[in-house]
């Protein structure tokens, strides 16, 4: 299937879930990040969710990173550049929902892109060779490209692998591994 098919199936198979399933599905994902050997690393961007969208409930990932004192990194959307600008997470950090519903925070400490080890990818589907589908806006494939090439890139799915997106472009960043609340992807080479 292309981009545009499984961006409609899966955004109408996630309104179909109910809160408790989310939460559920999420903290199975969160479990199994612990699974992963990235764990001795110390910049990572994570995105805050979007409950209207109902995406996987990140908080239990942000409460990994702060037991493990790690650094977490968030970002706010520029729409007219398409980039984003990310900041170190503090307990001081105000957060806010922008015009599209996307927690932000409001200013922070700015940490460049060459400086996070590992990101943890937001996802519509994907498939097994470790291509994604997003909103179609290309957010993170920009930001993903601006990382070193030893950036570990983790995408979260509440769904398991399609076997394979027809019309990936060279500019698509592949992911390293792909979390559901039931398998661990691995990509790597």
């Amino acid at each position: 299937m292309n981009k545009s098919e499984l961006r409609r199936i899966y955004k109408q198979k996630r309104k179909e879930f109910s809160s408790e399933n989310i939460e559920t599905k999420s903290l199975a994902i969160s479990n199994q990040l612990l699974q992963l050997p990235i764990w001795n690393l110390s910049f990572y961007h994570i995105f805050l969710s979007i409950t209207e969208h109902k995406e996987i409930n990140t908080d239990y990932i942000l409460n990994i990173l702060s037991g493990k004192d790690k650094n977490s990194v968030i970002s706010k959307t520029h729409f007219e550049s398409l980039k984003m600008i990310h900041y170190l997470l503090l307990d001081t950090t105000v957060i806010k929902k922008n015009s599209w519903n996307i927690p932000e925070p409001v200013d922070g400490i700015e940490i460049d892109s060459a400086k996070i080890d590992v990101v943890f990818v937001p996802l519509l589907a994907f498939d097994k060779q470790g291509h994604r589908v997003g909103y179609g806006k290309g957010f993170y494939d920009k930001f993903l490209s601006e990382c070193r090439p030893e950036t570990l890139k983790i995408g979260l799915s509440l769904f398991e692998a399609e076997e394979k997106i027809e019309d990936v472009s060279e500019s698509d960043v592949a992911l390293d591994y792909c979390v559901t609340p039931q398998t661990i992807y691995s990509f790597s080479t």
